[in-house]
């Protein structure tokens, strides 16, 4: 077992790269085969998948220069915080789901800032409900989408971190 998250932490970017790229497949495939559409915190979540998909690709090719292997450990330890920002957004979305407080007001389901009769008339009467950052759209073993974020991208953060201690003790 050990063997095992020894060589998941070697290769820690390759891990955090697919992470990255399977977290936001699975948004891009409930919007587009589930018909979710994202709310703003939902954007922002994707946000920092790309970023950290970005950093890990980073740490990739670094690592091919000579001398490199010394600054790994910055780029794991760049990766825990961009994942604990992850979590800080999915904690605060799936707060706002459980109304424990307020969800952005540009973004809830009682602060739209254009009125559904007006989306309506836009659209030509077409019934549309606009997603709202305090209301999840899905749950899966009581958790919603951004609970589910908020333990995926905790995961991430914890080994992110491992490997940067990994990293940083190795010669």
């Amino acid at each position: 077992m050990m063997s095992l998250i020894r060589a998941v932490l070697d290769r820690w970017a390759f891990w955090a790269l697919g992470s990255s790229a399977l977290m936001l497949a699975a948004a891009h495939a409930f919007e587009t085969f589930g018909g979710y559409a994202p709310c703003t915190l939902c954007l922002r979540a994707r946000e920092v998948y790309w970023v950290a998909g970005a950093v890990a690709l980073a740490a990739i090719l670094v690592r091919k220069l000579p001398r490199a292997a010394r600054w790994r450990w910055t780029f794991d330890a760049a990766l825990a915080l961009i994942f604990a920002v992850g979590v800080g957004v999915a904690v605060y979305h799936s707060g706002a789901e459980w109304k424990w407080w307020p969800g952005p007001t540009t973004c809830s389901s009682t602060g739209a800032s254009v009125s559904t009769q007006a989306m309506a008339d836009l659209l030509g009467g077409a019934k549309i409900r606009p997603p709202a950052c305090d209301e999840a759209a899905w749950r899966f073993l009581g958790l919603s989408m951004a609970g589910w974020n908020a333990l995926i991208s905790l995961k991430l953060t914890a080994y992110s971190a491992l490997a940067a201690i990994h990293d940083r003790r190795r010669p």
